[in-house]
């Protein structure tokens, strides 16, 4: 879970500096790879704890 709320806090840090400064447009779309590449692994994660505490 910290690994999740960190890589959240480095896409949004990312995600400001590339609106904010000129010409660092490319850390904004860093940042936004970042946040979904996290979500997708969240997801991964989160669907295999689901399938191990099935009902039979």
């Amino acid at each position: 879970m910290a690994l999740f709320l960190f890589l959240i806090l480095v896409a949004i840090v990312l995600g400001i500096i590339g609106t904010v400064a000129a010409g660092l447009s490319y850390l904004l779309i860093i940042g936004i790879v970042v946040f979904v590449a996290d979500l997708v692994l969240f997801g991964m994660r989160r669907s295999r704890r689901s399938h191990r505490h099935s009902v039979r």
